[in-house]
Formats: structure tokens, C-alpha cells, sequence
């Protein structure tokens, strides 16, 4: 099967082809969700065709995922504190959250059906942790 149908398509037939990469593999990008070990995302190369790497870069992904939940529930600021100091410290624990986010998110679009319920169950799992009053103390 030509893969052509995957590039896109050029209105001016003088336009050079688009660059290339380097890599001998085609380019090719799901646009649905899929099952199986054989993804890359986050990183080129990564995880590969191996079952460890794989099952390691799902792990990434759920810790990942639970810094999200949790860095979006810490609240280290106390009442009468330096309010300039307080703004630009939650602006920075705000902005790794955000970059964790942003990771997360970029792994799921691989359409990766494993990488996806792995975002997911993370997710669940830190704001059942972090988030929920399951584990809060009463005040």
C-alpha cells in the first residue's frame, strides 16, 4: 500500500516535496486509537520495539500522570506570608505541573490505547490520593 495518502497534500504542484527527517522509516501517524507495544512518543526512539521499554514508559506516564494530581493539590503557601514570595512560588510549582501536563498529554497523542488508560488510571489515581477527602484529615 502507498503510504502517500499520509502526506499532506500540496495546492501548488511547484512546491518542493517536505522535508525529510533522515530516518529510512515512512512517516506515519495514527489517527486512531491502537493496541500494541510498538509506539514512540515523548522522545525519538523511545520506547522502541521492546515489551520493557514499553512497560517502563507506561510507568513514566502514570507517575506522570499522579504529579499532576498532586502538584495540582499542594498548597505549601501559609496564611501571612511574603505575598510577592507566595505568587512567584506558586507560579513555579504551577508551571512544572503544567509541564508535566503538557508530558502527559503529548504521550497520549500517540494514540496509544495502553498509553491512554495509563494517563487515565493515573490521573484517577492521584486525585483519589491527593485530591479527594478519602485521605484528608478532618479539620
Amino acid at each position: 500500500m502507498d503510504p502517500s495518502y499520509l502526506l499532506p497534500i500540496h495546492h501548488n504542484s511547484n512546491a518542493p516535496p517536505p522535508p525529510t527527517t533522515g530516518h529510512s522509516k515512512s512517516l506515519f501517524w495514527h489517527h486512531s486509537f491502537y493496541w500494541g507495544k510498538n509506539v514512540e512518543f515523548l522522545f525519538p526512539g523511545w520506547p522502541g520495539r521492546s515489551s520493557g521499554m514499553y512497560a517502563l514508559s507506561l510507568i513514566v506516564v502514570f507517575v506522570l500522570a499522579v504529579m499532576v494530581e498532586f502538584l495540582s493539590n499542594l498548597n505549601l503557601v501559609k496564611p501571612g506570608s511574603n505575598r510577592v514570595a507566595a505568587v512567584a512560588f506558586q507560579s513555579g510549582i504551577h508551571a512544572i505541573r503544567a509541564g508535566f501536563a503538557y508530558m502527559v498529554m503529548l504521550a497520549v497523542m500517540s494514540y496509544n490505547g495502553g498509553v491512554f488508560i495509563t494517563a487515565a488510571v493515573g490521573h484517577a489515581v492521584g486525585y483519589v490520593v491527593f485530591g479527594s477527602p478519602l485521605f484528608k484529615k478532618a479539620p
